[in-house]
């Protein structure tokens, strides 16, 4: 099922809120930035599937 806009948008708040917290830690970029790109290749997955 999709996500309602709102959710999409509490999401992107929150991991702008995750990125200012990081504060330059290399790390925590880093794992933002791979959970956010995990997230991207579920919803492509999903959106391939649903077209069949």
């Amino acid at each position: 099922m999709d996500k309602a806009p709102k959710d999409e948008s509490n999401e992107g708040l929150n991991q702008l809120f995750e990125i200012i917290n990081a504060k330059g830690d290399e790390g925590g970029l880093r794992e933002i930035v791979s959970r956010s790109s995990e997230k991207n290749n579920h919803k492509k997955q999903e959106n391939r599937e649903n077209k069949y």
